[in-house]
C-alpha cells in the first residue's frame, strides 16, 4: 500500500489545492493532507484542517491532519513514501527544485511527486484568494 502525503499551508484550501488532492487520491492508495500549524496564517490551524476536510470528505482515502516541523520527517511519521506537489508554472518550478533536492538528501526513501496544475487553476493562490 502506498501512502502518499500532501502538505502545505492552505490558507485557505483552494479548488487548485483540492484538484490536486483528489487527484493525488486516485493515484496512490492512501492520501495524508497535512496541513501546516503556523501562527501567521489568517486562518487557525483547526480551521484549516477542518475546512479542507469538509471540502475533500467524498474521498475515503484522504486523511486531513496538522502537522509542523519538517515535511519529511512528518512524512516518515505518516508511513508515507511519496510527497505530493503541484506546479502552477516556472516560477514554482526554481521553487519545487530546490525544495526537491534537500528533501531528497535528508530523506533519500521519499519520492517527490510533482502534478502540473490544470489551466483553470493556474493563477489560483491562497494569496490572492486571502
Amino acid at each position: 500500500m502506498t501512502t502518499a502525503l500532501f502538505a502545505g499551508r492552505f490558507d485557505p484550501v483552494t479548488n487548485g489545492h483540492l484538484d490536486t488532492a483528489r487527484r493525488a487520491a486516485s493515484l496512490f492508495d492512501q492520501l495524508v493532507v497535512a496541513v501546516a500549524d503556523t501562527k501567521t496564517a489568517m486562518f487557525s490551524t483547526e480551521e484549516r484542517v477542518n475546512l479542507f476536510a469538509e471540502a475533500i470528505e467524498d474521498r475515503k482515502n484522504v486523511e486531513v491532519v496538522p502537522y509542523s516541523g519538517l515535511t519529511v520527517e512528518f512524512a516518515r511519521s505518516q508511513g508515507a513514501t511519496v510527497l505530493i506537489r503541484s506546479m502552477r508554472g516556472a516560477t514554482d518550478f526554481n521553487n519545487e527544485f530546490d525544495m526537491a533536492l534537500m528533501n531528497r538528501t535528508m530523506a533519500p526513501e521519499i519520492e517527490s511527486v510533482y502534478l502540473i496544475a490544470r489551466l483553470e487553476h493556474l493563477f489560483i493562490s491562497g494569496t490572492r484568494i486571502r
